[in-house]
């Protein structure tokens, strides 16, 4: 088939099974075993379903980077993820003859790296699952969102983010199919959803702004569309409640490390703004400074990849934090007061400013330099950057262009005399937009 004048992959459950069945056997062939790390960073395609799933599948890891990563970030975190083999964009090539065994589960997580207030990126790592959780996580999955062989997912987002993939492998093991039409554009997302008739399909408020800025998309084939990543404004929310069919819009509040609510479409008009209640096995609470922890499941738990002191920060006793702010009304109702003030999200993707900071920082020109978000109508943020120094901003640029992934590259650098500070010594990123006028975007 095709949509937008491409070919739209379609992936079937039973086609997919024989591909994860001979990617098992390569793995398996190449000396991997369960707990090994598989380094994979590839487009959305079938045989990467196929990989990540076959590896999955016995027990083995697989570490999904974003392809369009600079080659030293890249090579920086094939290091720290210290694999046992690196399929590098070609997934295919590990898709042989013979075929292996496979769990009817996934026997672990795949390892998603998420950014750090630091700088470091952190993996999010939870290692190989005793069965019955693995079971219990899948059961978890497949029922919540109401996967079946009757369902075709349209994919929108990049398969290295943890939810698309995730709705994509669960997908596939209920028996369902997969749409895969390739990068986000909105004619050709427009004409899948009209000519393909997905069922379900993930996304974040930048593609339902895009695509509801159109007259041409038949949204009635849809049971499920879920959204996050980001804050999603009421009058955007509100449009596409009235575009789809009755009851299929929904929302969920969670991270790479974890999912922590689900928003029916009736609590959220019941509470315009809130991100719903607890998933199912989860329980929500603030601390003292209004920080939201949420008790999880056996088979919820993760650490941060070589790295104890981070998740000790993260966890106490069965209860986690990725950081946000929060509060929990009377009713079990979650209301966010706002992200972690240094994260920027634009488009869906988590911006960390220390991790932008430090590759601005290295130019020889820049002495210092402050990242923050600002209003945008199209991504929910845009990342622009502040710098005290003699760089040139076109220079500068170039230079974050080499380096950063292009979510994180900077839309806008101002050059400034000095950073404005608290009197501690920190630089005031919430006041840059007023200081350099961007204060409404």
């Amino acid at each position: 088939m095709t949509a937008g004048g491409r070919v739209a992959s379609i992936v079937t459950a039973a086609g997919s099974e024989r591909d994860q069945r001979r990617a098992a056997a390569s793995l398996a062939a190449a000396g991997l075993r369960a707990g090994d790390r598989l380094l994979v960073s590839a487009a959305a395609s079938p045989e990467l379903l196929a990989v990540v799933l076959g590896a999955l599948r016995t027990g083995i890891v697989p570490v999904v980077l974003d392809p369009a990563l600079p080659a030293e970030e890249r090579a920086a975190l094939a290091d720290d993820a210290d694999a046992a083999l690196d399929a590098g964009d070609d997934p295919g090539r590990l898709l042989g003859e013979d075929e292996a065994e496979l769990a009817d589960v996934p026997l672990a997580r795949p390892m998603h790296y998420t950014s750090g207030t630091t700088g470091r990126r952190k993996g999010v790592w939870s290692g190989v699952l005793a069965e019955d959780d693995a079971r219990a996580l899948a059961a978890e999955e497949i029922e919540l969102w109401g996967f079946g062989p009757q369902d075709r997912h349209l994919v929108l987002s990049p398969l290295h983010h943890s939810a698309p993939l995730r709705f994509s492998i669960h997908t596939l093991l209920a028996g369902g199919e997969v749409l895969l039409p390739g990068p986000f554009d909105v004619a050709r997302a427009a004409e899948a959803i009209s000519t393909l008739r997905p069922t379900t399909a993930f996304c974040v408020p930048t593609h339902l702004q895009r695509l509801l800025a159109r007259d041409d998309v038949d949204w009635s084939s849809f049971r499920r569309l879920v959204h996050a990543g980001a804050p999603c404004p009421e009058p955007l929310k509100r449009a596409v409640l009235a575009a789809l069919p009755e009851g299929s819009v929904w929302e969920f509040y969670g991270s790479t490390e974890a999912q922590f609510t689900v928003c029916s479409p009736e609590d959220w008009l019941a509470r315009p703004g809130s991100v719903g209640r607890a998933r199912p096995g989860r329980r929500l609470e603030t601390d003292e400074r209004g920080q939201l922890w949420c008790a999880v499941p056996r088979w919820a738990r993760f650490e941060y990849w070589r790295a104890p002191e981070k998740t000790a920060a993260a966890w106490r006793g069965d209860r986690v934090t990725v950081g946000d702010l929060g509060r929990v009304d009377d009713d079990g109702v979650v209301w966010l007061d706002g992200r972690r003030e240094d994260l920027v999200i634009s488009g869906g993707v988590n911006v960390y400013p220390a991790e932008v900071e430090a590759v601005l920082d290295a130019h020889p020109g820049v002495v210092e330099s402050a990242v923050f978000g600002v209003p945008d109508p199209d991504w929910g943020q845009r990342v622009v950057a502040a710098y005290v120094g003699d760089a040139d901003a076109g220079e500068l640029a170039d230079w974050a262009r080499a380096r950063l992934a292009p979510a994180k590259r900077p839309k806008g650098l101002h050059p400034l005399p000095d950073l404005p500070r608290t009197s501690t010594g920190k630089v005031r990123r919430l006041d840059l937009p007023g200081v350099l006028g961007l204060a409404d975007g």
